[in-house]
């Protein structure tokens, strides 16, 4: 919901404000389960127990659309959610990308691009916060952590029955050119925002 919505709701008072300083509820605790789950996720891909592994990954990946669901249903957005939301999908994706490589069923360069791309979009954030330049998650964002996770599915599967190894591998090279696109994306919002403000430096 936009600020300028809340405000209107505010001015109402037909609407509470979410109580944002209420660290400890569903979201955040489905959040930092995430977190848990990745090294879970690791022991089982890496010792081989393929279905265990992507019995795992599934169930992180609806937590990251349930917390996030819940969040914005039940009005308790908080900052630390927010802090630890994109964290924790950094954590999986790049525990599961990683694993894949170390099993033999993805380039490692393809993740290294990912990754990389993520890492760079993360410091991105950060320059902009300390600018006060807000940039808002891209919906060609939301595609490529849709398209992240049924290349790591397919990837996974294709350790059991290789004949998955090749539309694995396609979705990998989806994946990649999202990112790489996502992340321009992000590089130019934050350059017209920045040139949008004469008093940023």
């Amino acid at each position: 919901m936009s600020s300028d919505a809340k405000s209107e709701e505010n001015v109402a008072g037909t609407v509470k404000q979410p109580r944002s300083g209420t660290l400890w509820n569903l979201p955040n605790a489905l959040t930092l389960l995430r977190i848990f789950l990745v090294p879970v996720l690791m022991v089982f891909l890496l010792t081989k127990y393929v279905w265990m592994g992507l019995a795992v990954f599934l169930a992180a990946s609806v937590t990251d659309w349930l917390d996030g669901h819940l969040a914005r249903k039940r009005r308790q957005v908080t900052t630390l959610g927010q802090l630890l939301d994109p964290l924790a999908d950094k954590l999986l994706m790049s525990a599961a990308f990683i694993s894949l490589v170390e099993l033999g069923l993805a380039p490692a360069w393809i993740i290294v691009v990912i990754i990389g791309r993520e890492l760079a979009i993360t410091g991105l954030r950060a320059v902009a916060a300390n600018q006060n330049i807000i940039i808002p998650a891209a919906r060609l964002g939301k595609y490529k952590l849709g398209a992240q996770v049924v290349a790591v599915s397919i990837l996974i599967l294709s350790s059991r029955f290789e004949g998955l190894n090749g539309l694995g591998h396609l979705a990998l090279y989806v994946v990649m050119v999202l990112a790489v696109i996502s992340a321009v994306q992000y590089f130019l919002q934050f350059w017209s925002r920045l040139s949008e403000d004469p008093t940023a430096s």
